[in-house]
């Protein structure tokens, strides 16, 4: 019980309180504060700025709103920043749902509700762009909300971020909502530092626990020991507060997966698909729906078939999901890094007869979403896969996907967020800012496609997608559920499940356009100092400190080595440097042999024409392969030839992949029509490839190690004599005395390593804008030693594209004079268009002659760019890929969207994406545009482009 004196001090608050604006918004609210939104909103109140981290689903945007609360509440404006288009429009019908539509606005790529409004709602990019074309809307701005302010850390997008928090007037208050990172307060320090007086609130709590849950075969069991031993009550007092060492994973797991492996051969096929022996520690039923309220749900799950074919004892998704309904653990998202895979569970559930929500229910769905899609044709609605996708809604279960029409991505997130379907199988998109809850979150594989490659999924990843369980006021717990395969080490997701430590990078990189802003807004002296004020600075700056006091450290060690490696016969530090020298040059002779080696390789490669056959080996592939484009280097790159192996996989090959030469051993013509990115064509072709070329490996080439160059083998053997004639060769001690040498080389190779870490982070940032105003001073940009924005660089101030100056030197030059609107449509996507490396084709077909010239054009700008770039060790322009411009042609020429699409392997969703893409960029060139023929064209290309299924569309 609290003490007098305490009761007085919180009657004295408690009157304090009245009459503030957070007094009012507390009233307006359906629940209480939490102590950390409090914390938050009081700091806002008293003028400061913010810095909230906390898990998902803890409640942090409420602070947010309170931001736009006090905006209103003192006539002034304020602006909600979001990473991406689908959180601003929900973010935007949240608030318009309790401010009304005059007082809220929206402003993203393709959209623009009333965005003179007091409270306007926005992606980041929108807000940056206005700062720099010093928009008028800005005027009376207080606030700035900036939801997932951890996206600075994209490598793609994060600078953006950085841009708005630099560039913001002194006078407007910054709230920064992030999920919960390790280096908080590092973070806020640089906001302090930039933006003023900032508190930094960070929240560990989740306001609902988390239960961590692995399924092996059908049956559930906790991750870790705590949960399977601890009583309930005590459980969800404690909370799931685990960390390091705290957790030990459920041993009663342990043994269920030794059981089903030993069940297992060698193929991965269960021999016994009996459930494992032993005591089992069941998934606890927190927030179950009751029996008797479950209806057909109940009927489902028994009839759901309970055996059947499976692969290496993992369940199929409707025998998951009808675990997860009988222990009560739906609505459930169920992760699956793959487009395709969230595609075929659907197929799967339908196919499995299931059906998760009343008819009644289903049927009302349907109506919704008919009524949704009414702008649509059948047509297209048949090309998009609607009536699955229809099919799988009224049973209540969809998947959700960058692939998916945009459309139909917010009616799954309608219906999951109101609880009208209980599964959705999504990619990890799905978990960056929707606000989408669910009780349960399944994770198919911990690993995934990270643009690259396939790699482990890290901690903080982990942590963002389980943090979708556990709905706040309406479950009492949340729960994740792993599925186990041969593969994968419960000790290892143990520790994925307990790591704590995610710090926040910058990503922060000058770029082309920023440089020109900021020198015509500041001069490029002020601008470099600007630059030096970033995120990114701040933590190079921080890190030198340390690495200093290494280097200090280091230093002091290496004195030490030395008086221990003192020879009494003579200078020890002479001898023992010649013995480095020997093994250094060693070392140089086989990596001489092996740039023989790779040079071996890399001419193999450009000796590769259409029609060889070769024995291709890497990573788990073995077998033929037949090279049906030979792509040549282009400048300052290799060889990168396309094969297509016969499992009939399109592969880009590099010769890093390889270990020894491609010598073609036979000859396959290809045949002209052959279209790389048709299936069907690699199908028919793998097949005569298997057909007609034998199953085996040629005979190895004798191949030569080489021997190390003459020079460098007289060097070491006058080396070896002078070893020989040293005095300290004689010394008993020697090897001794040549170990602590060896510490000391060590540890000067660490020390010298060190110092150029600390020569090359001093001042980073603004080197590289150094760099860049350099390379926009020689292509007349700036003028006046980088001072001034020239003509061209006005133009380039309004370009945002990944490729700016690349867009900008085309309109220069008059590369798209003279296209018609489809064609300048179709040429300006390979200004976007990125493809995955395996669909790159080196010179797809071009729909016109003209799109053909623009491209070559087009290729040579970049080319002359990229060699300037290379020049000034900055980071490449990506090549303009034409990989987009067939399909976008016949789009803009008027074709359905299924004769746009059947010879294209390009997703419904992708392609309406790239052509929102495609309008935002044809925007931007009619307006930097001199010449009055291009305006006009981007302008009528825009409206060519912006039709159908892409017009209908509502979000991106």
């Amino acid at each position: 019980m609290a003490s007098p004196a305490q009761r007085y001090a919180q009657a004295r608050r408690r009157e304090a309180a009245r009459g503030t604006q957070l007094a009012a918004f507390d009233e307006i609210l359906p629940f209480g504060l939490d102590p950390f939104q409090r914390r938050a909103c009081e700091a806002l109140e008293a003028g400061s700025g913010v810095l909230v981290a906390a898990p998902t689903g803890a409640g942090k945007t409420v602070v947010g709103e309170f931001a736009v609360h006090l905006a209103l509440a003192t006539g002034r404006k304020a602006f909600y920043t979001t990473p991406i288009k689908a959180l601003s429009n929900q973010k935007y019908n949240d608030l318009v749902r309790r401010h009304g539509n005059a007082n809220v606005g929206l402003l993203t790529g393709d959209s623009s509700i009333n965005g003179e409004a007091p409270v306007v709602v926005m992606t980041t990019e929108v807000l940056r762009n206005m700062m720099y074309a010093d928009s008028p809307t800005l005027a009376g701005l207080g606030f700035v909300v900036m939801d997932e302010v951890h996206y600075l850390a994209d490598r793609f997008r994060g600078a953006v971020w950085e841009e708005v928090i630099i560039h913001l007037p002194a006078h407007v208050q910054v709230a920064s909502l992030s999920a919960t990172v390790s280096n908080a307060e590092e973070f806020g320090a640089w906001l302090g530092e930039v933006r003023g007086s900032t508190e930094v609130i960070v929240e560990e709590h989740r306001p609902v626990p988390l239960w961590q849950h692995m399924m092996v075969g059908r049956d559930l069991y906790d991750l870790f020991v705590q949960e399977s031993d601890t009583p309930k009550s005590a459980r969800a007092a404690r909370g799931r507060e685990q960390r390091g060492s705290d957790v030990q994973v459920n041993p009663d797991l342990l043994e269920a997966i030794q059981a089903m492996a030993r069940t297992t051969d060698r193929r991965g096929r269960l021999q016994d698909a009996g459930a494992p022996r032993g005591r089992r520690g069941k998934a606890r039923r927190a927030g179950a729906v009751p029996a008797q309220a479950r209806g057909s749900r109940e009927q489902v799950s028994a009839q759901l078939p309970q055996q059947g074919t499976r692969r290496a004892g993992l369940p199929s998704r409707a025998e998951v999901i009808a675990r997860l309904d009988r222990e009560g653990l739906l609505p459930a998202i169920t992760f699956i890094f793959s487009r395709a895979g969230c595609d075929g569970a659907v197929s799967q559930l339908i196919t499995a007869d299931v059906r998760l929500i009343p008819p009644r229910e289903g049927e009302q769905i349907r109506r919704h979403v008919e009524e949704r899609v009414a702008a649509l044709s059948d047509q297209d609605l048949a090309v998009l896969g609607y009536w699955e996708f229809l099919e799988g809604l009224t049973r209540g279960f969809a998947a959700h996907h960058a692939g998916m029409l945009p459309t139909f991505r917010e009616i799954v997130e309608e219906m999951f967020t109101s609880g009208r379907i209980a599964a959705v199988f999504a990619t990890e998109t799905l978990a960056l800012g929707i606000n989408m809850p669910a009780r349960s979150v399944v994770l198919e594989k911990l690993v995934k496609f990270n643009g690259e490659t396939h790699a482990d999924i890290t901690p903080a990843e982990y942590t963002q997608l389980t943090g979708r369980a556990g709905r706040r006021g309406i479950d009492i717990e949340g729960h994740a559920v792993v599925l186990w395969n041969p593969r994968l080490d419960p000790i290892a997701v143990g520790g994925l499940a307990s790591t704590r430590t995610y710090p926040l990078r910058s990503s922060f990189r000058p770029t082309y356009t920023m440089a020109v802003n900021l020198v015509a807004q500041h001069g490029r002296s002020r601008a470099r100092a600007i630059l030096e004020t970033s995120f990114a600075q701040f933590q190079a700056d921080r890190a030198v400190v340390g690495m200093t006091r290494a280097i200090r450290e280091q230093q002091e060690a290496m004195r030490g080595y030395a008086e221990s490696m003192t020879c009494e016969l003579g200078d020890f530090t002479e001898y023992a440097g010649i013995r480095r020298r020997i093994t250094d040059l060693e070392k140089e002779a086989g990596r001489a042999r092996a740039a023989t080696q790779r040079a071996a390789i890399h001419a193999s490669l450009d000796e590769l024409t259409p029609g060889d056959v070769v024995w291709y080996a890497a990573g788990r592939y073995e077998g033929r392969a037949l090279v049906v484009a030979a792509a040549k280097g282009r400048k300052g790159q290799a060889a990168a030839p396309a094969l297509l192996t016969d499992d009939a996989r399109l592969r880009r090959v590099d010769a890093a992949d390889l270990t020894g030469a491609l010598v073609p051993y036979d000859r396959l013509p290809v045949p002209a029509s052959f279209n790389p990115r048709n299936a069907t064509a690699r199908r028919d072709l793998a097949a005569t490839l298997r057909v007609k070329i034998p199953d085996e490996p040629p005979r190895a080439a004798a191949t030569s190690g080489g021997v190390a160059p003459s020079a460098v083998e007289h060097t070491i053997d006058e080396l070896r004599r002078k070893m020989k004639e040293h005095p300290c060769h004689r010394c008993p001690d020697r090897e001794q005395h040549a170990r602590w040498a060896e510490r000391w080389w060590r540890l000067e190779r660490e020390t010298a390593g060190l110092q150029r870490k600390v020569d090359g982070r001093t001042g980073s940032i603004a080197r590289i804008f150094d760099r860049v105003c350099d390379l926009l001073l020689e292509f007349d940009y700036l003028s006046a030693g980088g001072e001034q924005v020239t003509p061209l660089g006005q133009r380039l101030r309004h370009l945002y594209t990944e490729r700016d100056l690349l867009t900008s030197e085309c309109l220069r030059h008059g590369v798209w004079a003279g296209l018609e609107p489809a064609e300048l449509a179709a040429v300006v996507t390979s200004l976007i268009y990125e493809p995955r490396r395996d669909e790159a084709d080196p010179m797809p077909a071009l729909p016109t002659l003209r799109c053909e010239e623009a491209h070559s054009h087009m290729v040579r700008l970049w080319s002359r760019l990229e060699d300037a770039e290379h020049e000034r060790s900055l980071p490449l322009t990506g090549y303009p890929d034409p990989g987009l411009m067939k399909v976008m042609y016949r789009w803009a020429s008027g074709r359905s969207l299924d004769a746009v699409l059947r010879d294209s392997e390009l997703a419904a969703g992708d392609f309406v994406r790239r052509c929102k893409q495609i309008v935002d960029l044809l925007d931007q060139i009619a307006v930097a545009a001199e010449d009055p023929g291009v305006r006009s064209a981007a302008r009528t290309a825009v409206d060519l482009v912006m039709r159908g299924v892409v017009a209908a569309d509502r979000v991106d």
